[in-house]
């Protein structure tokens, strides 16, 4: 059977700058960091929340799949809702103070940020 090039082009965008690389699905993953490497940032935010509290994680290094399981443990520990977008991870409420001592335990670098 012939290849059908044509299909593995669908999802192709093309552009006319001459800088433009096509997205490469064979492109390496990011490895995850170690917990003891990691620098997390941990603090408070209601800006663009409905006037709702939200802590949100930041800072950590690796690959996407990590992260969403780091945000997952943090939700059951916390039993509350929360969502893992634009490599951070927003826990409902306020639970800053106990999510220092879960990562810390777990053996991250956690730093308290204003917020």
């Amino acid at each position: 059977m012939a290849k059908n090039d044509w299909k593995e082009r669908l999802s192709m965008v093309y552009s006319t700058n001459p800088d433009f690389k096509p997205f490469n699905d064979n492109e390496p993953e990011q490895t995850t960091l170690p917990p003891s490497q990691q620098n997390l940032r941990v603090m408070h935010d209601k800006r663009n929340r409905g006037g709702k509290t939200v802590t949100l994680i930041t800072g950590f290094v690796g690959n996407n799949e990590d992260l969403k399981e780091l945000g997952k443990m943090l939700k059951n520990r916390c039993g509350v809702g929360g969502t893992v977008k634009d490599e951070e991870i927003v826990i409902q409420g306020a639970f800053a103070e106990k999510i220092v001592l879960i990562l810390s335990d777990l053996g991250y670098k956690v730093k308290r940020s204003g917020g």
